[in-house]
């Protein structure tokens, strides 16, 4: 089990390294929300995503032997990012499978922290790719959640947030394979006991939600929604059991809150947010938690999107 202990030594691996993102307030938002609304950048984390955490809390535990090996990882693109950022500061050869219709952003930067890229097309399993590599290059497998160390990684962020508004009645984080949410709940639960932890996920990604309601892990078809992060079709066995034991409630928004949080957080925050990375806040705006009148903390895993996408999401 990952405790609050795991998190501070992480949070001590990262010191220098990763970026102590800003934690922005907007009164316009405030208004909107009902909530006084508390924004953690992880959008201006390094390569634009809190992914970087894990993937360097990860990497930074590999002994002598495993990093000479290198290490492989599969993602749609933000884990891809951290983990070839990471291997390049540690000096690991790091190969990324990762599917040939993700972002060209995602997939360029990839390429230019200097990991090799292997794409894969539809029908075909990134796992199976993933695995067949690491045993042909007897290298570690860095998966993208369900990781003990992935999971501290990601909890320094809530950990930060905390540190600076310890006033907080909420915190909301964007729920994808759970490795987020794992960290930030384990977090936010040891610093404060009343807190309350809130997991936000598309509604056509609603995995959690419907494995929450069965008391047990369910799996759906891949989604179909704008957050293409938050693409989970079943909760980790690893962050399964965390979020569920710790996490009061999962929430859904509808890609139109998400387009709508998009352009409302480059109006009045003046971030550029990625889908997935918007849900969060979408989930306080459209007053999903059912607070009001209270401190609420938002997670803001991610920016990465390319001009054109964002433009024609947001509607500007």
């Amino acid at each position: 089990m990952i405790d609050i202990a795991d998190i501070r030594a992480a949070a001590a691996r990262l010191k220098g390294v990763a970026y102590r993102t800003p934690v922005l307030h907007s009164i316009a938002l405030d208004g909107i929300a009902g909530n006084r609304l508390f924004l953690k950048c992880e959008n201006l984390q390094r390569v634009g995503a809190f992914k970087f955490r894990g993937a360097y809390n990860a990497l930074s535990l590999l002994s002598v032997d495993e990093r000479a090996r290198g290490v492989v990882a599969f993602s749609s693109g933000n884990h891809a990012q951290g983990v070839a950022l990471a291997a390049k500061l540690l000096d690991i050869k790091a190969t990324i499978v990762m599917p040939a219709s993700a972002s060209r952003v995602k997939l360029e930067a990839t390429r230019g922290y200097g990991a090799t890229v292997v794409t894969y097309g539809p029908g075909e399993s990134r796992e199976a790719i993933a695995d067949r590599i690491r045993r042909e290059q007897n290298s570690a497998l860095i998966p993208p959640f369900d990781h003990p160390a992935i999971i501290a990684g990601q909890g320094t962020a809530a950990l930060e947030l905390l540190e600076e508004v310890p006033t907080l009645d909420a915190i909301v984080a964007p729920v994808g394979g759970g490795g987020l949410i794992s960290g930030c709940a384990i977090a936010a639960r040891s610093v404060s006991a009343s807190i309350r932890v809130y997991g936000a996920e598309p509604e056509a990604g609603d995995d959690w939600s419907r494995s929450r309601r069965a008391n047990k892990q369910v799996a759906i078809d891949e989604p179909d929604t704008i957050a293409e992060g938050l693409r989970s079709t079943s909760p980790g066995d690893i962050t399964w059991p965390i979020a569920n034991a710790l996490v009061d409630e999962f929430v859904t928004v509808s890609d139109d809150e998400i387009r709508k949080t998009m352009r409302l957080l480059f109006e009045h925050a003046k971030i550029v947010v990625e889908p997935a990375g918007a849900v969060s806040v979408a989930a306080v705006l459209f007053g999903k938690t059912g607070l009001r009148d209270r401190d609420i903390g938002a997670v803001i895993s991610g920016g990465n999107v390319d001009v054109e996408t964002f433009a024609a999401l947001a509607g500007i």
